[in-house]
């Protein structure tokens, strides 16, 4: 759940350059403040011009693509609760190995030392993430909350286990997503991502009912499904640019090591903060983890909408700033951030009015379903925030501004995690979501915060 690697094909370093030429800025035009942006052409928000129309071919497919995996998991989530309530308990030991290779391409170039290097290490970082995963499964679960007496641990080893064995699919697949990206074209992965989790959905009903493989045949059908994506996008990824380069020389690691290190911090980060509330909410017993899980699950499919005008946003600014087009990058993240405080709000009243009727969906348990409705008002109020957290997230990525992006993950998450456990210990379940609000309003913050300030490559925001 995060971003892992960055890469950039003959670029310069973008901070740099634009650090440098404040002065310059400050002579074109009068200082303003900042914080306009946010405000910029608010009364256009819905016009479809040029870059109304760039954004929304950008930023539909993407948000499609994106919402396709945790859609998938909410039907894993909607049969493992018919199973068994505390099955949903278990099944979300996993942890989200959402990673994310966004490669800026600005040429038709067949060869690619950029795009070679960004599998390469997708491949080899999958491996070691399933590796990790398979041999370290008891204890990551203890950790998480289970027990070792608890009759949940069997299960759950089993389940983490198997689907740990698609993470090398899962890195490839993103990989190529960001290669994808860079060429602004959405499209091919949510094809890809639709087939493979339409593939997912059918498989569900056969591995767990048919095979009787209960939750175990989620976790097969997971894995399939994910390998029938990187299959599809790799596929269609030859017909565009040779993946083996000339040489092993050719190969750019430095460049994914670079800013890698950075957003690896960042992921770290993000993929701990929400492991630790799972943690917490599996201490407190299988009802609430299971009603946990399900709000869980549906607080990030549902965010992760907006993650598709962050997608078009990062995309949009990357070629934006690589042109010292400040007016464009200025007009695009005005528009970006205000599209996802409409969505947020949207998704809001949807989720608000929506779950009150739709929770029987995942389970028929009287107790999960009462805690369910405790938990349901904190996913659909920070939708708005969720939002906005996403989107600045892909501004800051167009900027190649990845120093801020991890630096303020990670202060943001050393308050959270102390929130959560203070919270949590206090408040129980409720504390922990009220912990979980509080981490991506913080988020939210660190973008506001950065873009408001103009500092680093926002500088230009000081004069118009």
């Amino acid at each position: 759940m995060g971003r892992a690697i960055a890469c950039h094909l003959d670029m310069d370093p973008l901070n740099d350059r634009l650090l440098g030429s404040d002065t310059f800025l400050m002579s074109e035009g009068r200082v303003t403040s900042p914080l306009l942006v946010f405000f910029k052409d608010a009364r256009q928000v819905f016009k479809l011009d040029e870059l109304g129309l760039e954004i929304a071919r950008i930023a539909f497919p993407a948000a499609l693509a994106l919402t396709a995996d945790p859609i998938a998991s909410l039907v894993d989530t909607a049969f493992i609760g018919q199973i068994d309530p505390d099955g949903n308990a278990y099944s979300s030991s996993s942890f989200s190995d959402k990673s994310t290779f966004p490669v800026k391409l600005e040429s038709e170039r067949k060869h690619m030392p950029s795009v070679s290097s960004a599998l390469v290490i997708g491949g080899v970082l999958g491996l070691l993430q399933a590796l990790i995963l398979v041999l370290g499964a008891i204890p990551i679960l203890n950790f998480m909350g289970v027990k070792p007496d608890s009759p949940m641990l069997t299960p759950a080893c089993q389940y983490l286990t198997l689907r740990s064995l698609g993470a090398p699919a899962v890195l490839l697949s993103l990989a190529m997503q960001g290669v994808y990206r860079g060429f602004k074209d959405t499209r091919t992965p949510l094809y890809a991502t639709v087939a493979g989790d339409a593939t997912n959905i059918i498989l569900d009903p056969i591995f767990m009912f048919v095979f009787q493989l209960g939750v175990s045949g989620a976790a097969i059908a997971h894995v399939i499904s994910q390998y029938l994506i990187s299959l599809i996008l790799l596929w269609r990824l030859l017909r565009k640019v040779d993946v083996l380069p000339p040489s092993f020389k050719d190969l750019q690691f430095s460049r994914f090591l670079k800013n890698g290190s950075l957003l690896l911090a960042r992921v770290i980060a993000v993929t701990f903060c929400v492991t630790l509330s799972a943690s917490m909410a599996a201490r407190q017993g299988s009802i609430p983890m299971a009603a946990f899980q399900i709000c869980l699950q549906i607080w990030l499919a549902t965010s992760l909408l907006a993650d598709g005008l962050a997608v078009a946003g990062q995309a949009i600014l990357a070629s934006a700033f690589a042109r010292r087009d400040h007016s464009k990058a200025r007009a695009a993240a005005s528009r970006v951030l205000q599209w996802g405080m409409i969505l947020g709000l949207v998704l809001c009243a949807i989720l608000g009015i929506g779950l009150q009727f739709a929770s029987r969906l995942f389970t028929k348990d009287a107790n999960v379903l009462q805690l369910m409705h405790i938990g349901i008002p904190f996913v659909a109020l920070t939708q708005p925030i969720n939002a906005l957290a996403f989107v600045f997230d892909g501004i800051n990525f167009g900027a190649s501004d990845f120093a801020y992006s991890a630096y303020s993950m990670v202060l943001v998450a050393i308050v959270s995690i102390l929130c959560l456990v203070v919270l949590s210990s206090s408040h129980g379940f409720v504390g922990i979501w009220v912990a979980l609000a509080i981490y991506m309003s913080l988020r939210t913050v660190a973008g506001f915060w950065r873009i408001g300030t103009a500092r680093g490559p926002w500088t230009f925001l000081r004069s118009v």
